[in-house]
């Protein structure tokens, strides 16, 4: 099971990245333990506190028609970290 699945990078997150806490969709079965660790192994940084929210899937209208299709339920953590490390991912400038 792959449990980080890609660094989401919005306006609120890059804002948040100031401040040492870092977003990231994961897999939705992962537990916080799970993402703390993999976290710790892929990127080399002490992980504090993870926390977790599930994003249910909105409903989408087929363009031309008037069925609708449901968009998928994702998984968000934020992780924050020990004072002075980041995450190079999300970076600007």
């Amino acid at each position: 099971m792959r449990v980080i699945r890609k660094p989401v990078l919005t306006e609120k997150s890059l804002q948040e990245a100031a401040e040492g806490k870092f977003t990231f969709e994961v897999d939705l079965k992962a537990n916080k333990n799970q993402i703390a660790s993999e976290i710790k192994k892929a990127f080399k940084v002490d992980v504090q506190k993870v926390r977790t929210r599930i994003l249910k899937g909105k409903r989408r209208r087929i363009r031309g028609t008037s069925r609708q299709k449901k968009a998928s339920v994702l998984k968000r953590a934020t992780v924050k970290l020990a004072e002075g490390q980041k995450i190079n991912v999300f970076e600007t400038g």
